[in-house]
């Protein structure tokens, strides 16, 4: 069944009185004219069609205006609700939206694939980004925090695509996180302890996982005398932190020139007086920088990394710093001297984020770096594995 077209309020309300043909053409009058959705403009625009209308349809045809010419159109209503993490469309009637729990079909639709198309280009151009036959897709922060990405047809041969990361409404600190199941209270002490000894640690785990969540729940943990310098692709990461520092790349012109990218910044961010370098997500050349930091006294250091599971975590290292020119010894020395943890978080298939544990990088007999499990989470407490008892002195916990 059709949900909610592009000319229905956010807010779910019902407008089928009113013709999505005299919307249409309400709007490109308004739009000759250069005069904004006001009722009383959209009053004169309908007499100048011959409809007279009541004061209930015209503002019906306002809201139906504002919906599609201004902020995120008919997915408004999902945005505004508190849980929401992504709001996805795939063509004008499959709209899905995650509210933590998974993705699940939204009864929200557009009129057609014009529509969509037009809502990307309105959130490319919010971001002073071009989105057309020209550049077909797009991926930029939007004014109010979200992560767009957008690609048009015929890239994207079954219509335009919209992906939106809705950044959090608020930061979670560690204490919020062991209420919600995520790390169990002993876990916490292992945690705390490795940003309050500045060990340097990667963040790994799958997309959606939370690794940005926890990361910046530790990044609250430094000490308030420390200078935070975070370097992002898009800003997602806000550690409730006195002083921080953020750096973000800047993608290219329509000209092709003015790209700062993430290696540039780190670069940057370390002529910049830091006491911790963190990359909000490690997936490129950067990784070079990052380790040649970590290994010239820059301690505490610290990002995220996409990656299966702890012990994948040396391989993808490799894989980025190869295409970067590193060869895989100088990797594996860099990880080895300048690495001291990789903590891993699982997201389930009910949508439950769980941190499984952290997991030591250590040198074997070949000079290959791995991981290698220091403490299990376990719901209710930590186990220690291995090389558990390593880890606690590196960080000065006493277990």
């Amino acid at each position: 069944m059709r949900g909610t077209s592009a000319a229905t309020p956010p807010l779910g309300r019902h407008v089928a009185t009113i013709p999505e043909s005299l919307v249409d053409r309400v709007r490109d009058r308004l739009a000759t004219a250069g005069h904004p959705a006001t009722p009383s403009r959209v009053a004169e625009a309908l007499a100048a069609e011959g409809e007279v209308l009541g004061d209930a349809a015209v503002l019906d045809v306002v809201i139906a205006l504002r919906s599609e010419l201004a902020g995120a159109g008919p997915l408004e209503a999902l945005l505004r609700q508190e849980r929401v993490t992504d709001v996805l469309v795939n063509g004008p009637e499959s709209v899905w939206v995650d509210r933590g729990s998974g993705l699940e079909r939204s009864p929200i639709s557009f009129r057609d694939e014009a529509a969509v198309r037009r809502l990307a280009q309105r959130l490319a151009a919010s971001a002073n980004r071009r989105l057309d036959e020209a550049t077909p897709y797009v991926d930029a922060r939007l004014p109010d925090g979200a992560r767009l990405h957008a690609i048009l047809p015929p890239v994207a041969p079954r219509g335009t695509c919209i992906s939106l990361r809705i950044p959090q409404r608020r930061a979670f600190a560690l204490d919020d996180l062991v209420d919600l199941g995520t790390i169990p209270a002993a876990g916490a002490r292992w945690l705390g302890a490795l940003v309050e000894s500045r060990a340097a640690f990667l963040v790994s785990g799958g997309t959606g996982s939370g690794k940005t969540t926890l990361l910046s729940a530790l990044l609250s943990l430094a000490a308030p005398s420390e200078r935070t310098l975070i370097v992002e692709d898009s800003g997602e990461l806000d550690p409730d932190h006195e002083h921080v520092v953020r750096l973000e790349v800047r993608p290219a012109n329509v000209e092709g020139t003015g790209h700062v990218s993430m290696r540039d910044l780190v670069r940057q961010a370390l002529r910049m007086r830091p006491d911790r370098l963190v990359v909000g997500e490690v997936r490129g050349a950067e990784v070079v920088d990052l380790l040649a930091a970590l290994n010239t006294g820059h301690e505490g250091g610290c990002g995220t990394l996409h990656a299966n599971s702890a012990k994948d975590v040396p391989a993808r290292l490799e894989a980025l710093a190869l295409a970067a020119g590193l060869g895989r010894e100088a990797l594996h020395s860099q990880v080895a001297a300048g690495l001291d943890a990789v903590i891993h978080i699982e997201r389930d298939r009910r949508g439950n984020r769980r941190i499984a544990g952290i997991h030591s990088l250590d040198r074997e007999g070949d000079g290959l770096v791995v991981a290698s499990p220091a403490v299990v989470f376990e719901p209710g407490g930590v186990v220690l594995a291995s090389h558990g008892e390593l880890l606690a002195a590196r960080i000065g916990l006493d277990e």
